[in-house]
């Protein structure tokens, strides 16, 4: 079986098909999908697909990097506000993102630095979104990391140099998707040389679709198409990579 640890399956896009969506993912053998918050917007649709699969849509909690402009502090004191309910299995999806906008780069950092110490204190993984900003991500990670803190590094596309990085860090995995189905993108050969041994699957749904899929809808039935591309990257099989990554994504998310 396997576990899609990150996937925005309340998106607008799966409006008109969401229930037998959820249905394909488990006909397909993904029978957990891990749900990250992306703003005030997002946690309504988020609770309902979560109430509507309560075994299987589990739902984290925290404030996107792009969703932080230049005053935070109300939507952040309600992501604070919300943690402390219990309900949620990771404070995510946090980071920072370069990509779009460096406008707010301070208020990323400080952001991101205050959903990793509540992480800390309710003994919650972190969700990191990492776009174009490895090291101011993973700087404040190495800063605040300690035997408590563990998580994921989101849509992990870096170097092996960058992979060694942050397994080093001793409670972080890999978040593998469709690009290492890519045949520019890098992550097949990343992945040759790093191994599975810290990785776990992901989808990003309803982007980041893998090949042959690409440039449409995501979803998360997809998830053995990147167990196969990553089975065939580290000379293992499908069975093992399911094996292996699930556990992984057991011990990160256990509450």
């Amino acid at each position: 079986m396997f576990i899609d640890t990150h996937c925005h399956l309340y998106h607008k896009q799966f409006d008109p098909d969401r229930d037998e969506m959820v249905r394909r993912a488990l006909d397909a053998g993904v029978s957990r999908l891990m749900l990250p918050n992306i703003d005030m917007e997002s946690v309504g649709p988020m609770h309902a697909l979560a109430d509507a699969f309560p075994d299987v849509c589990l739902p984290m909690m925290g404030l996107h990097p792009c969703s932080v402009g230049e005053y935070p502090a109300k939507d952040l004191s309600e992501v604070e506000r919300l943690l402390h309910t219990g309900r949620y299995h990771a404070v995510g999806e946090i980071g920072i993102d370069l990509h779009w906008d460096k406008t707010w780069l301070a208020q990323q950092r400080e952001a991101f630095r205050l959903q990793v110490l509540w992480a800390k204190e309710l003994d919650l993984p972190v969700v990191i979104h990492c776009r174009e900003s490895f090291e101011e991500t993973i700087a404040i990670v190495e800063a605040e990391n300690g035997p408590e803190l563990r998580g994921v590094f989101h849509c992990f596309t870096g170097t092996p140099e960058q992979a060694q990085r942050i397994i080093a860090l001793g409670g972080f995995m890999l978040g593998i998707g469709g690009v290492i189905t890519y045949p520019k993108g890098g992550l097949f050969e990343t992945m040759q040389a790093v191994g599975p041994e810290h990785c776990m699957l992901e989808t990003d749904a309803p982007y980041l679709a893998p090949v042959p899929y690409r440039g449409k809808r995501n979803e998360s039935a997809y998830i053995p198409i990147i167990a196969e591309k990553l089975a065939l990257a580290t000379d293992r099989t499908v069975a093992e990579i399911a094996t292996i990554t699930t556990a992984n994504a057991e011990r990160i998310f256990h509450r």
